[in-house]
């Protein structure tokens, strides 16, 4: 049996920024290039990072570290963050993004409106690193730090961010220094994130969806709704139901189709692929409640994917099994959170159309 092989691990932006800004200002006050940075991260280690270009012109110095993801690459993997460091008549040391770094522009962030998308960790990493760096060559100088991303505007439109109300660029973040392959930590803190936003703007209905399709369809259908109320939860559905209720979401609309809500109404809040194979049993069971033939019933069970259920159900004309789903779903989500929300499911087909729907308030019967 072949090993399995370990995963390599990848930097945040927050890390690669910092690294950045240490080079700039040892090459500023050195007057020497720089080719590496060594930076201590939240996690408790050190780590040494290759400093892909360091340039000085006068009264300023840039040093640039290309994003590495590691095995987990995301839409910053391989961007450039470049740090510029000046010196300045203010004491102390001010910090700002430049092109490519986004603006919030909407509250509900760990960063205030209209200040840069740089998030409390990474500014702390890079405030300290920068002191360090003041003190062991005795300089009490004023400095200002740019932290810009080329391309950044263009990058994040491959992110949420302009659904969370950061304009301009991307978001310079990390709250350990490193990213963990395939971790479900980064997509978890999103969805949060995102519930905030919502909160912040004053949404207590929500729309949650398991990805861009099926948040295009519940689009169309919460027309009247603002953007940020709108979350792709993935497959993370009893995690953000939880983040719902806790963060005080009134009214949650799920909006999802066969395969994964098939799972969901059977109780199952985690829907990845490999979470948990479809129950055709199950389906068949809520075919039977709906009243359908023995022989269609007898087909559900031999199927092969949730999809293929739905059709047969469409041929049949049978909406009430749909409809049915659409409650155990209710169900399902009200016994994970223990009751406390209005809960609503929409089922779609990959064609986007609307499939049936149902609504539970509050208690768990």
């Amino acid at each position: 049996m072949a090993e399995k092989k370990t995963l390599r691990e990848g930097y945040t932006t927050g890390a690669c920024a910092t690294a950045a800004t240490k080079a700039a200002l040892i090459a500023l006050i050195t007057g020497i290039p720089q080719t590496e940075a060594t930076i201590y991260l939240p996690i408790g280690r050190f780590v040494t990072f290759t400093v892909e270009h360091c340039q000085i012109t006068g009264n300023s110095a840039t040093a640039t570290v290309i994003k590495d993801g590691g095995d987990d690459p995301d839409a910053t993997h391989g961007a450039a963050i470049v740090a510029t460091v000046s010196w300045t008549e203010q004491s102390g040391i001010h910090l700002d993004g430049g092109a490519g770094v986004g603006r919030v522009t909407k509250p509900g962030l760990p960063v205030p409106i209209g200040e840069a998308a740089i998030n409390p960790v990474p500014r702390q990493m890079m405030y300290e690193t920068a002191r360090d760096v003041l003190e062991q060559y005795s300089i009490k100088k004023g400095v200002r730090i740019i932290i810009s991303v080329p391309r950044g505007e263009e990058i994040a439109k491959k992110t949420l961010n302009a659904r969370l109300g950061i304009i301009g660029g991307i978001s310079i973040l990390g709250t350990r220094g490193i990213v963990v392959p395939f971790s479900t930590a980064a997509y978890r803190a999103s969805i949060v994130q995102a519930i905030q936003v919502a909160r912040a703007n004053g949404c207590d209905h929500v729309v949650i969806t398991t990805g861009g399709r099926s948040e295009k369809y519940a689009m169309q259908q919460y027309a009247d709704l603002p953007e940020e109320a709108f979350i792709e939860m993935g497959d993370f559905i009893g995690f953000t139901l939880k983040q719902c209720k806790k963060h005080g979401i009134q009214k949650v609309s799920m909006v999802g189709m066969m395969g994964k809500f098939s799972k969901v109404a059977q109780g199952i809040m985690m829907v990845h692929s490999k979470s948990a194979p479809v129950d055709f049993q199950f389906l068949a069971s809520i075919a039977e409640e709906a009243g359908a033939p023995p022989e269609l019933v007898a087909n559900i069970k031999e199927a092969n994917t949730a999809s293929q259920v739905g059709d047969f159900m469409q041929a049949a004309g049978n909406h009430l099994f749909f409809e049915k789903l659409c409650d155990y779903c209710c169900l399902s989500a009200l016994n994970e959170v223990g009751g406390g929300l209005v809960i609503e499911t929409s089922l779609y087909t990959m064609g986007g159309q609307l499939l049936g729907k149902a609504v539970r308030n509050d208690a768990v019967d």
